[in-house]
């Protein structure tokens, strides 16, 4: 029986973002329609992480939104994060919360937060055609800061923006140089507030996306996140035999995911069991 691991996404805010990612509806330079609100309270954050352990999830990340972890939300999580290990000891807690300095990833380490998600999203020559408030570099150099800090590294991106294949090489490469512990995949899904217009790659496309990553990233946990259910739809659970050991399950940040339940009887009946432990 071949064991999987399952994360869940807590977004602790939604929207109001400064940044204009041309991927991403959480922008405030577009209009994306999309339900907004400011941080959660401590309660709600626990609700959902006992939720998420409830369906087999090792992995629980939390998500704000904006370009860097401010005084308030390294508060917020890190409280968040003391309480929910004295309840849920077995959750391997994830923050996500943009740039940030090596003193407060420093802060997220000591309060219990075992990994740092910070996406280079694609390469660092493809990076200004579909971002310009920030830079690529940034963004690295937060990576760095969160190994230094001694977080274990969640580092991946977005196919589908409009990236040559030698951009996807060289994104890769940069992700090598870092040895992320997890790397997840993002697919990307047309919008149409979004200025980035592509059309959704194909099963195929996205399947060899996934064999290309294990074989680059060997040593990387294979994280198959938002655009799963969407591009693949009834071959997704096929990303297990191109190298994937995790997927996201539930909702992502802005879009409805596949209902956890579902993901747990179709992967249960394909022989799956899943990570309680970290490893």
């Amino acid at each position: 029986m071949k064991q999987i691991m399952l994360c869940a996404i807590c977004s602790l805010n939604v929207g109001n973002c400064s940044e204009d990612c041309g991927y991403c509806t959480q922008s405030a330079k577009i209009d994306a329609r999309i339900e907004k609100y400011k941080l959660k309270t401590i309660e709600e954050i626990i609700y959902e992480a006992k939720i998420a352990s409830n369906n087999h999830a090792l992995g629980f990340c939390l998500v704000t939104s904006g370009k860097n972890l401010n005084d308030t939300k390294l508060e917020l999580i890190c409280k968040a994060a003391k309480e929910i290990s004295k309840e849920l000891p077995n959750l391997m807690l994830i923050a996500c919360n943009g740039m940030a300095s090596y003193e407060a990833l420093k802060e997220l380490k000591s309060a219990g937060v075992f990994s740092y998600n910070h996406n280079l999203e694609t390469s660092r020559e493809y990076f200004a055609k579909i971002c310009t408030t920030h830079i690529w570099d940034e963004r690295f150099e937060t990576n760095l800061n969160a190994k230094r800090a001694g977080l274990a590294l969640c580092c991946g991106g977005i196919y589908g923006l409009g990236e040559s294949n030698e951009d996807r090489v060289s994104f890769r490469n940069s992700l090598k140089e870092l040895d992320p512990f997890s790397t997840p995949i993002n697919f990307f899904i047309p919008h149409a507030a979004l200025p980035i217009k592509q059309e959704k790659l194909s099963q195929d496309e996205a399947l060899r996306i996934i064999k290309d990553t294990k074989e680059a990233l060997p040593n990387a946990r294979v994280m198959i996140a938002g655009g799963r259910e969407a591009v693949l739809k009834e071959r997704q659970y096929e990303v297990f035999d191109y190298g994937a050991e995790a997927i996201v399950i539930g909702d992502y940040l802005t879009a409805k995911g596949e209902v956890a339940s579902s993901d747990i009887k179709e992967l249960t009946k394909r022989g799956y069991s899943f990570a309680t432990l970290c490893h």
